[in-house]
């Protein structure tokens, strides 16, 4: 949140370093270089107390060299913590102690770093670029090398290794771009230079044309240059153009088309996609072949060097890399024995500890709703992996037996202690009549049994809930089958009042893509746990429509409903206020924003642990239901009514006289003003939620008979982004 910036306070050492005496922690990210590092721990050391936690986001010095010479009260003071860039967005936390580190102090500080700053803690080994960097610049320019070799272009490297290799979208060229080159070469010269006896240290060595890039200064994204370039084309249209890694300048992209990415476009689940996509004899396929098998070798060598457990290096990948899977959960999805038959064929090394896990059938095994890990590092027993502490998983739930009800959109599972959880799993959990349905019936049996003491509505996918499933509202409204519209708007307005005013509370936990269906849902219930990273909003006029939910009604309620029973003040601001979110579908960015929005309430909680977020909501629940938690009473608000109407009307009409919104964007705002402001009233009317409502069904029936509208949900469906037509 903007407001946020005066909580930093920019200071020197030449005027502040006594202060540094004020604080509990001081954490180092100084450049990589062990004389300036020596300095600021010599400033640290003279300024902190005994207490002070030092620490140092170092990941290519060894702690040795920076405590050398130390007090032994700093040594157990310190140790590593390694964040990954950008540390709002990525989640692992790498820590590795020194052999004099305090045990007590270490473990209560990855505690910490779990539950307060919301990260996936991983514990590492002091070694060169510890866990995640380790096998990440590995497996990057080993594969540099192939591509060089086989005569791969950039943009062939990126959709091989995007989202068909169950990695992110910036694959492996934009990567370094984002990274930065110099930065690249930096951890990859490291690793060069200090593994000396690691059999694949050639692999980090930097292949000529990158060096040409770093020569010339062409270092990624921050230099405006790197693999990609982007340029001004034709009418100022912005163009990427991709590096020839041959001539070394800068082409437009070609199309990429491989028959092996194209056959497994569709398949939802990462590792079936991985297993098919190698199952392919096509170059891509090949390619991705080789650089699998490379990393996941490369991979077991490293068990009990860089760390002890196949459950760390997998975390390490998905936290710090954003892999869908790790390199064992991998090995797992294209079979152990299989792989490793293949390998062998192909004349490569297989290490003696990957016998364990092609006897046990697996590096996972999964039962009852635990995980066990083969710990090949160790002992070879199966050991559970281990979990944050206090955490709920609803995988675990779900598996553990603890299922009320089902249906294909959404299941109802018993979380403990008198308290039901529903969770969706729809694509993207967009809302359907299963999910509402089956919504409908947890409040039922609330309703109908003491047994059952609060409800918490989250899931564990990538989004809450990006909306209601818009294919339903256009197939309706192509064949006029206005009735059922009306019945699915109905519907979902009802079950979310139901819940609101429930007499047992019902906890909300909202995270990641909150909208439009799914913003309304987060703000129907007793309270709400949201996460922090949270991207909220009401965003319906996208598709041509307006919130018919209970969003424009809900809008309403928290922004004017906020005004104290009998205080006599203009409530137009508010309303315009809401207007402007709803009318320019407007997203809350973090939730702390969507507090300012409105959508979230000043009490509702900020969770910024995502696994911590359903025990969270659970222990509110039932905290709740334990206090005696009675429902809101409902009230009536005084709205605008034509008046106001008629002013945001008018201010629409400049906007479309000036030519910044279209003729069906001026239909859309005037039907969002007449719910808003409660319809063709006399200012200051009193008018109940059940009022707003039904305008709000008025104004969704209405839109969704326009032509334009069906283009807007139509363009959405096969773009996935808005028609402004």
């Amino acid at each position: 949140h903007p407001d946020f910036l005066s909580m930093i306070e920019p200071c020197s050492f030449g005027e502040d370093a006594a202060r540094l005496g004020e604080v509990d922690w001081v954490v180092e990210a100084v450049t990589e270089r062990l004389d300036i590092k020596r300095k600021v721990f010599q400033t640290v050391r003279d300024n902190t107390g005994p207490d002070t936690i030092i620490t140092s986001n170092t990941s290519g010095i060894p702690i040795a060299s920076i405590t050398e010479g130390t007090p032994e009260g700093f040594r157990k003071r310190f140790f590593v913590t390694h964040f990954f860039n950008p540390p709002r967005y990525m989640k692992l936390l790498e820590l590795v102690d020194g052999p004099e580190t305090d045990p007590a102090l270490f473990e209560w500080f990855a505690r910490w770093g779990e539950r307060r700053l919301g990260k996936g803690i991983v514990v590492g080994k002091d070694t060169p670029n510890f866990v995640a960097n380790r096998i990440g610049t590995f497996g990057m320019m080993a594969l540099l090398h192939k591509v060089v070799e086989q005569g791969f272009t950039v943009p062939q490297v990126d959709k091989i290794f995007g989202k068909a290799m169950g990695r992110p979208g910036s694959a492996i060229f934009k990567t370094a771009d984002i990274v930065g080159l110099d930065t690249l070469a930096h951890v990859a010269q490291n690793c060069f230079d200090t593994l000396v006896d690691d059999p694949q240290r050639d692999a980090f060595k930097l292949p000529g044309f990158v060096q040409t890039l770093l020569d010339r200064g062409d270092l990624g994204r921050k230099s405006g240059a790197g693999f990609y370039k982007m340029v001004k084309g034709a009418g100022g249209k912005k163009d990427i153009l991709s590096l020839n890694l041959d001539t070394l300048e800068y082409e437009p992209q070609e199309k990429v088309r491989f028959e092996s990415l194209g056959a497994v476009r569709e398949i939802e689940d990462s590792g079936a996609r991985v297993k098919k996509l190698l199952g392919f004899d096509d170059a891509a396929a090949k390619l991705a072949w080789e650089a699998t098998a490379d990393t996941l070798l490369y991979s077991a060598t490293l068990l009990g060097e860089i760390c002890d457990d196949v459950v760390a290096i997998d975390d390490a990948m998905k936290w710090g890399y954003g892999w869908d899977q790790g390199p064992f959960e991998t090995w797992d999805s294209i079979g152990v024995a299989e792989s490793v038959e293949r390998m062998r064929a192909d004349g490569l090394t297989v290490p003696t500890v990957v016998e364990q896990a092609v006897k046990a059938g697996g590096w996972y095994h999964r039962d009852g709703g635990v995980t066990r890990f083969l710990d090949a590092a160790g002992d070879g027993e199966l050991k559970p992996v281990p979990l944050p502490q206090g955490a709920i998983f609803l995988n675990d739930v779900r598996d553990s037996g603890s299922v009320v009800k089902k249906n294909m959109g959404a299941t109802l599972l018993d979380l403990g202690d008198g308290c039901l959880g529903l969770e969706f799993h729809t694509k993207m959990n967009s809302l359907d009549n299963d999910i509402i349905g089956l919504y409908a019936e947890a409040l039922d049996l609330m309703d109908a049994s003491d047994d059952w003491r609060a409800l918490v509505v989250g899931n564990e996918g990538n989004a809450f809930s990006a909306g209601a499933n818009i294919m339903l509202v256009m197939m309706a409204a192509m064949q006029q089958e206005w009735g059922q519209i009306e019945a699915l708007t109905k519907g979902l307005q009802d079950t979310l009042m139901r819940a609101k005013y429930s007499d047992k509370p019902v906890v909300t936990a909202p995270h990641g893509l909150t909208l439009g269906g799914g913003a309304e849902v987060a703000m129907h219930g007793a309270a709400t746990v949201a996460t922090g990273e949270l991207y909220m909003g009401l965003v319906e006029v996208g598709v041509g429509l307006l919130p018919a939910g209970g969003g424009c009604k809900e809008a309403v309620w928290r922004l004017v409903g906020s005004v104290p029973e009998g205080v006599d003040i203009d409530v137009n601001p508010l309303v315009q206020k809401a207007f402007l979110q709803i009318g320019m579908g407007k997203v809350a960015e973090s939730a702390d924003e969507a507090k300012g929005f409105g959508y979230l309430r000043p009490t509702d909680f900020i969770a910024l642990s995502k696994d911590h977020q359903i025990a969270d909501a659970k222990a509110l629940a039932l905290g709740l239901a334990n206090a005696g938690y009675v429902a809101p009473k409902r009230r009536a608000l005084k709205l605008p009514g034509r008046n106001g109407t008629a002013a945001l009307n008018t201010a629409i009409w400049g906007m479309e006289q000036a030519q910044q919104i279209s003729a069906h964007d001026a239909k859309i705002g005037r039907a969002v003003a007449h719910v808003l402001c409660g319809g063709d009233i006399a200012s200051g009317t009193a008018r109940s939620e059940q009022d707003l409502l039904d305008l709000e069904r008025e104004g969704f029936l209405s839109l969704c008979g326009e032509a334009k509208t069906i283009e807007r949900i139509q363009h959405m469906l096969m773009k996935g982004k808005p028609l402004r037509n």
